[in-house]
């Protein structure tokens, strides 16, 4: 296995049934055995190379959970039908009724959701801490703590998981540290860092269209069998399974991931050092100024950059939707949620991709109601992008007068 995560995608050589330089997509829910004898054994996990039932696994999500391992240096992987199921399945595989967690306070609303509303009901407590304080992280420790989770680059306040402290935190602890690293597929690798699971939303940067949903969890191979168990394994009998034709779909997608994801952080680096000139409240983990620049440049695969995501403070709400309407109208991406696209798309975080968090708690976090998520697109000219980006915040009022700097 090469030390580069893009090598290992490439490395892999798939060929189809009759010769085709993609692999045949099994579009099949059920399959077919010779022998009794070899179902029973497929059912109990025994026959190597047998398909039974395309929830349990298929050819198709098999070659996608291949490549994502090799691109994250993990024994094995399992992708799910969506990034929520890739997460929810992985804390309740490692979480049971009396459990623990320590969680990020930063997090994707819907993880947080997950995390604060519904593993209550099965007795299962979670501390949301600053995930940025090694401190307060091993203080939260408890007794029944199973794990900590967290985002390798928070969402939305791009806050920097320092992941080989928070392993020997983990370690130390006997307990798992799982990263969700949907912001940044190939600038990190949190398992080479020392995390224990690696999960992603493959909606978002992987698959880089945004026409389909699709998760990962990137394991241990102990790890990810338990996972599909028959018996007791969450991926299993929660049933967030992937579509065959989609993961076909993903596959031929990730084969481009290194090339966008270049421009996708050298478009962000150079729109976050103009809004900088321009005196705006920018925060991209590129910046010199970035609290966690230094972190981040400790851990990257330095050719990929700081990643395509940056945010802006405009100050009110209402400014923000004025300015991303404006935007949008003027063609410079969509006012839309996700990322990972080729077009820029904007939200508002505290009023979409994060509103599941209390208002109360957003403020105390630091998340302002002027703070609007970029995520930059593959624009061929980006000063061109910044021209008209500039214009338009001058318009509304966001910087004062319309010089190009």
């Amino acid at each position: 296995m090469s030390n580069k995560p893009a090598n290992n995608i490439q490395d892999l050589q798939y060929f189809g049934e009759f010769g085709g330089v993609n692999p045949s997509i099994s579009d099949s829910a059920t399959y077919t055995f010779l022998h009794a004898k070899t179902m029973l054994d497929t059912f109990e996990g025994h026959a190597e190379g047998c398909y039974l039932y395309s929830r349990h696994s298929s050819p198709s999500n098999l070659y996608l959970g291949e490549a994502l391992a090799a691109m994250e240096f993990t024994e094995t992987a399992n992708v799910s039908g969506s990034g929520m199921g890739a997460i929810t399945s992985t804390i309740l595989q490692i979480c049971g009724a009396g459990d623990h967690i320590v969680s990020s306070r930063t997090i994707y609303g819907g993880t947080y959701a997950f995390l604060k509303n519904f593993t209550p009901k099965f007795n299962i407590e979670t501390s949301f801490v600053d995930i940025t304080s090694l401190e307060k992280i091993e203080a939260a420790i408890t007794p029944t703590t199973k794990m900590i989770y967290c985002e390798s680059i928070s969402n939305p306040l791009l806050e920097i998981a320092n992941i080989p402290a928070l392993a020997k935190i983990a370690n130390k602890y006997n307990i798992k540290l799982v990263i969700d690293n949907t912001f940044s597929p190939l600038m990190l690798s949190p398992n080479k860092l020392g995390a224990h699971v690696t999960i992603h939303s493959l909606t978002k940067f992987i698959n880089g269209t945004n026409d389909t949903i699709g998760g990962v969890v990137c394991g241990t191979q102990d790890f990810i069998n338990s996972l599909r168990n028959v018996n007791d394994g969450a991926a299993m009998l929660l049933g967030p399974v992937m579509d065959s034709l989609r993961a076909a779909s993903i596959l031929k997608n990730l084969r481009t991931l290194h090339i966008r994801m270049k421009k996708h952080s050298s478009n962000a680096q150079f729109l976050a050092e103009k809004f900088e000139k321009d005196g705006l409240k920018v925060v991209y983990p590129g910046l010199k100024k970035h609290k966690d620049h230094e972190l981040f440049k400790s851990m990257y695969n330095e050719e990929y950059g700081f990643g395509g995501i940056l945010t802006l403070d405009v100050g009110t709400v209402e400014k923000a939707n004025e300015l991303m309407e404006l935007m949008q109208h003027n063609n410079l991406g969509y006012l839309a949620v996700s990322l990972g696209f080729y077009k820029t798309l904007f939200s508002a975080s505290g009023t979409s991709t994060s509103s599941e968090i209390p208002h109360e708690e957003q403020v105390e976090m630091g998340l302002s109601d002027g703070i609007i998520r970029f995520s930059i697109g593959l624009d061929n000219d980006i000063e061109r992008t910044y021209r008209a980006m500039h214009k338009c915040m001058t318009q509304v009022g966001v910087l004062k007068e319309n010089i190009y700097i």
